[in-house]
């Protein structure tokens, strides 16, 4: 028999993130205290999101409703990267950039905690922006996802293609 395998990667899933950010462009439309304040949230290339409204308040206001859609949706929060509130004109603006991929900085730091503290005989190789890690025992690749799950990443960690 073969090693077994399995992936460690970083991606969102854009169609539940369209989806959340389509129920909170519902949901502040219809809101009371989101009335004439200006308040929009939409797409700003493939990439990033954009938040406007009238005050820094409102803005943060939109965010939290987008971030609570997003829970909800099970698309992790570590996802998204919000910039602080600005002026733009009379109007407020928050830029979301959406992250994805593991850097090789963080992908060497993962790969080095599979090394030390992870079972014997498992290997972990770094391939573009993903880790794939393998063994001769399924056993073992499952106390490496527990052992990676249990770390706190600045970064969404999912487990794709177990073989």
């Amino acid at each position: 028999m073969g090693d077994s395998s399995f992936d460690i990667v970083s991606k969102y899933d854009r169609q539940e993130v369209d989806n959340a950010l389509g129920q909170t462009a519902r949901e502040i439309s219809t809101r009371f205290d989101f009335k004439g304040t200006g308040a929009s949230i939409e797409w700003l290339g493939d990439e990033a999101i954009e938040i406007t409204a009238s005050a820094d308040d409102r803005a943060s206001a939109v965010l939290d409703v987008f971030k609570g859609k997003l829970i909800k949706r099970d698309v992790s929060l570590k996802v998204i990267d919000p910039s602080e509130p600005r002026q733009s004109g009379t109007v407020s603006k928050i830029a979301i950039a959406l992250k994805e991929g593991i850097s090789s900085e963080d992908a060497k730091k993962i790969s080095k905690l599979i090394r030390d503290e992870g079972p014997k005989g498992v290997k972990a190789q770094i391939q573009g922006d993903e880790l794939r890690v393998s063994s001769k025992k399924r056993d073992d690749l499952q106390a490496v996802q527990a052992l990676v799950k249990s770390q706190d990443y600045d970064f969404a960690v999912q487990f794709t293609n177990y073989r």
